[in-house]
């Protein structure tokens, strides 16, 4: 599932965004983003092993900080992932459409995202397992499609160390470090596991292992394939492909001219696209479950069918993304995900702080170093972007104050 939820929108897409940031520093970047992604995914690890419930850093706020705190993240995820949730699906569409070569009319695009969207969603309320099989033959796909990619390239022109040599070239500090903002986004799918807590066999072990996994096995694939795009295009002409019709790594493909590649590179961007939309909704419903059974929502949210699905928090899901979808509305999204994400693990990491001894798997060292990096990158994005999540984090806890209160009047 972690590789499900990583594997998809920020590697076909946001490694060209950070690149246009970037530059030839993008392969820092890359690093740098994992590196607190690795803190990050840690602290992930030890607190869903202590606290192995549905709702992620939502629930572990609540339990190890207060209320505040925990509805924060709850708020910060929803909103940040129902939009790259969105972006997903419309991602989806326009590489079945370019892939096929269609010619449509803008409005055919919403409609047949919000086919796709009903799909998956139907998919996702059958229950875990269910999901869990879907998401091994997506995973499977995307990560055939850039084996072949990563083989072409180097089997076509060789390994050159000249990427990694210009990265260190006449770089701007604040563009480095948005541009690791915009890589963090890119890695936390990890997240998706823990908000899992309660649906895994032995959590304590399954969670921490699935987590640590999944991040050393991701850093290897995001440098690889980045080198090779350096390599092919060059920093500028790659970080350019973002602004045209077709998905980075398909111009990618295209520009190594080795027959059959850009179809099979295309078939894994839109199964990647698929699974970034599992688990998304996925994630998604497992927080408005948990914060529908606090009463931060309605409690009818919380319940849960024979297959031990939330389906009505799942559909709520589905509903919300829906929305997003109808209105096209996606811009700045991949940046303000940047921030809100960035919080929301903020949150993790203090709340990992407050783990005692005997529920602590690492060092104090590991969440201090995720809080001080995810605080530190939240703010060099631009500021409108970060002004606007800090103006809807105020609104949404002026919503949780009045929902506690009607909560206790009902009481």
């Amino acid at each position: 599932m972690g590789m499900g939820s990583i594997i998809g929108t920020g590697l076909f897409v946001s490694i060209a965004i950070a690149t246009q940031v970037a530059g030839n520093a993008i392969l820092i970047a890359v690093c740098i983003a994992a590196l607190l992604a690795i803190f990050n995914g840690l602290s992930s690890a030890q607190l869903a092993a202590a606290h192995p419930v549905s709702g992620g850093t939502y629930e572990y706020g609540y339990r190890f900080i207060n209320p505040v705190f925990g509805f924060s993240a709850g708020w910060m995820f929803v909103i940040a992932k129902t939009a790259s949730a969105a972006t997903a699906v419309l991602g989806s569409v326009g590489y079945l459409i370019y892939l096929f070569q269609i010619e449509v009319i803008p409005a055919v695009i919403p409609a047949a995202g919000l086919i796709i969207l009903t799909l998956m969603t139907f998919l996702v309320s059958g229950g875990i397992s269910r999901s869990n099989t879907a998401n091994k033959y997506i995973v499977s796909a995307t990560l055939i499609g850039l084996a072949v990619l990563v083989l072409a390239v180097y089997g076509s022109e060789g390994i050159s160390a000249q990427p990694v040599i210009d990265s260190f070239d006449d770089f701007e500090i604040n563009s480095l470090f948005y541009a690791s903002a915009l890589m963090f986004v890119a890695y936390t799918g990890y997240g998706r596991i823990a908000t899992l807590g309660e649906e895994v066999s032995n959590p304590s072990k399954t969670i921490p292992r699935a987590i640590i996994f999944c991040m050393l096995l991701i850093v290897a694939i995001y440098f690889v394939v980045a080198m090779a795009a350096l390599q092919v295009l060059g920093a500028e002409a790659f970080g350019k492909t973002i602004e045209g019709e077709a998905a980075p790594l398909m111009v990618v493909a295209q520009a190594v001219n080795v027959p059959g590649v850009g179809f099979i590179v295309s078939v894994a961007a839109i199964t990647a696209m698929l699974g970034v939309l599992l688990n998304l909704i996925l994630g998604i419903s497992r927080v408005i479950l948990a914060m529908a059974r606090r009463g931060d929502l309605p409690g009818k949210l919380s319940e849960i069918n024979r297959n031990q699905s939330p389906v009505y928090a799942v559909i709520t899901t589905g509903v919300i993304i829906g929305i997003f979808v109808l209105t096209g509305d996606v811009a700045l999204t991949w940046s303000f995900s940047a921030f809100t994400v960035l919080i929301y693990y903020s949150i993790t990491n203090l709340s990992a702080l407050f783990l005692s001894a005997d529920q602590r798997l690492y060092p104090r060292i590991i969440p201090i170093m995720g809080l001080f990096g995810c605080l530190f990158l939240a703010f060099w994005v631009e500021p409108a972007i970060w002004i606007t999540g800090l103006a809807l984090l105020g609104a949404g806890l002026i919503w949780h104050i009045a929902a506690q209160r009607i909560v206790r009047r009902v009481s």
